[in-house]
């Protein structure tokens, strides 16, 4: 019964990322073969992700690649995502985190292009990223050379840590002259925060067009923003009884 339980559950999971990698089709976030979503169960020690340089309109639940923690696969018969790596190195390393979403969308990719954070201009950022957000560094010859995305995942984590930014506040990073990655609880959240990402990088965007000096929003402001939804006494959402 145990492992008939593991395994629907398995392939409810599988259903889970290929119905949110197909989220980011619908959204405009990918084109091609360009994106990946992936999901972690965290108590088997699992991660379900796409496979590797399957067309989106070709893909079916069962095709999703089941690895372990060290990237074996171990259910599947498809090679994972060449991002596998990348997703790795984060659940180890921030364990809240339940599912990233990679995708090269324009605008956010424009930002990691030019090696520049995205400023929080206004309220619609503070609604949903506590403060600017960040860049990576670009990446050594040595980390591109060898283990490239096991690296990649690593300048993330690097990122965060000397930033001292909180992974559950700032959902998303941009990996410098490569492209966005978001995250969040489950493979929709983190799906929705790819989708956000990209139109607050057209904001901003927009906004330097409009005015090269324009200032970021003051702390106060986002800070009412950001904690009225996800602070100690949010108040922001509501169930519908």
């Amino acid at each position: 019964m145990y492992l008939k339980d593991k395994h629907m559950n398995l392939k409810e999971i599988k259903k889970e990322v290929y119905e949110a990698n197909l989220e980011l089709v619908k959204r405009g976030l990918v084109l091609y073969t360009w994106g990946n979503v992936s999901v972690i169960d965290r108590e088997n020690q699992l991660v379900i992700i796409k496979p590797r340089g399957i067309k989106y309109e070709d893909l079916e639940p069962e095709d999703m690649s089941v690895t372990d923690m060290d990237g074996n696969i171990v259910d599947g018969k498809l090679l994972p995502s060449v991002d596998l790596d990348i997703h790795l190195a984060l659940y180890k390393q921030f364990e809240d985190i339940g599912a990233i979403a990679h995708t090269h969308s324009t605008y956010a990719t424009a930002w990691a292009q030019a090696r520049c954070d995205i400023p929080a201009f206004g309220t619609t950022h503070g609604d949903h990223f506590y403060g600017d957000i960040p860049c990576t560094r670009q990446m050594t010859i040595e980390e591109t050379e060898n283990d490239y995305e096991k690296h990649t995942g690593e300048v993330i984590v690097e990122t965060f840590l000397e930033r001292k930014i909180d992974p559950m506040q700032m959902c998303a990073v941009l990996t410098a002259g490569h492209g966005p990655f978001t995250w969040g609880k489950d493979a929709k959240s983190a799906v929705e925060h790819s989708v956000i990402l990209e139109e607050l990088a057209r904001m901003a965007m927009l906004t330097l067009d409009i005015n090269p000096n324009a200032p970021k929003l003051e702390k106060h402001i986002l800070d009412k923003h950001y904690l009225r939804k996800y602070g100690k006494n949010a108040y922001f959402y509501q169930e519908k009884k």
